[in-house]
């Protein structure tokens, strides 16, 4: 299974002119007034139009507990655990990072770390997933069009969440 999802990832990077450009992500996470607060697990992947993963940009989870025992709660991040989660081996070596608190959080994805110069032109999802110990689960979507024409900066792309995420902004620069 590991093989097919292996070849099956890697097909759309193939077929595709290059473009040196990066994804700029702000992910903004609330501060709730809950008696106990646990920071997020968190997943962001991008999806084709067919909702495959196309390519998972990070995973923040639990990296210091001991014999890896934070990697047990990530099946909680339902969406992306079954979409290809479970088949990783954990941790991802520039994808997988410690859990982050409240606040706005900016991630930068350049097209040599994340082989999205590689990526054919279309319409994708970036795909945020967030799942909270004693909370709740949240799952957002922004939609984006990716060419490899592009010659200047797209302005922001923002989506509002409800709970676990307050906003999720995409610009994706030349």
């Amino acid at each position: 299974m590991k093989l097919r999802h292996s070849i099956a990832l890697s097909i759309p990077l193939l077929s595709a002119p290059a473009l040196a450009a990066e994804l700029g992500v702000n992910l903004t996470l609330p501060q709730l007034d809950v008696a106990a607060y646990h920071r997020p697990y968190v997943a962001m992947w991008i999806e084709g139009a067919d909702q495959s993963v196309v390519a998972n940009l990070s995973v923040w989870y639990d990296l210091k507990k001991k014999e890896n025992g934070g990697a047990k709660w990530l099946s909680d991040l339902r969406q992306w655990w079954r979409k290809g989660g479970r088949d990783l081996q954990l941790p991802l070596d520039g994808v997988s990072g410690a859990t982050r608190g409240p606040g706005e959080h900016a991630l930068d994805f350049s097209s040599a770390k994340t082989s999205l110069d590689k990526l054919p032109a279309g319409d994708y999802q970036l795909v945020v997933e967030a799942a909270r110990e004693a909370g709740g689960r949240e799952v957002v979507r922004v939609p984006f069009k990716w060419s490899p024409k592009t010659s200047k900066a797209d302005a922001p792309t923002t989506v509002k969440g409800k709970e676990e995420i307050t906003s999720v902004s995409l610009q994706i620069k030349p």
